[in-house]
Parts: C-alpha cells; structure tokens; sequence
C-alpha cells in the first residue's frame, strides 16, 4: 500500500461519504486507503480496514509485551515456578 498525502473530509462529507468507503474497504481490503475527516478539513481521525486493524493491534501488543519482558529481565532473573510453589505450598498433581 503505497501512502499518499490523505483527502481529509469534513465530518459532515465523511459521514455521507462512509457506505462508498466500506465499499472500497471490501473491495480493496487491507490496501484501501484509510478516510482521514475532521472539523474544518483538520485531520483529527481515520477510518481503516478492519483487517489493518487487527495487524496494528498485534503489532501494538507484541511492543506491549516485549517492553514488560525487558523490564522484568532488568530486574534480575526470575524465580522458578517449582521455587514459587514451594514458597507457597502448593503441589501439583503428576501427570502421567
């Protein structure tokens, strides 16, 4: 998906704008340009693809944990889960 400089629609022209806009969402999936609208031509929101989505959101959360695993690693290694089960007495059944 090649990124030009987006149409920015009015909020008003968005919304009547927004069925041609699913329309080339379906049509052109995760490659449709997104609707950028605003107040005034200001671009203050975007509508994507829900499959653009959804990768952003997986993107975002696997930032997300690789930044809690670089924080727990600098404070030092972990306790082993049979040491934390032992700490609090806790038996596992075996498993056969």
């Amino acid at each position: 998906m090649t990124m030009l400089p987006p149409h920015i629609w009015t909020s008003a022209d968005a919304r009547k704008e927004l069925p041609n806009v699913l329309k080339r969402f379906r049509k052109d999936g995760i490659n449709a340009r997104p609707m950028v609208f605003g107040s005034h031509r200001k671009p203050e929101a975007a509508v994507i693809p829900y499959e653009l989505y959804e990768r952003i959101a997986m993107i975002i959360e696997d930032h997300e944990i690789a930044e809690l695993v670089r924080k727990r690693s600098d404070e030092g290694p972990a306790e082993s889960m049979d040491e934390l089960f032992a700490e609090y007495d806790v038996e596992l059944p075996h498993q056969e």
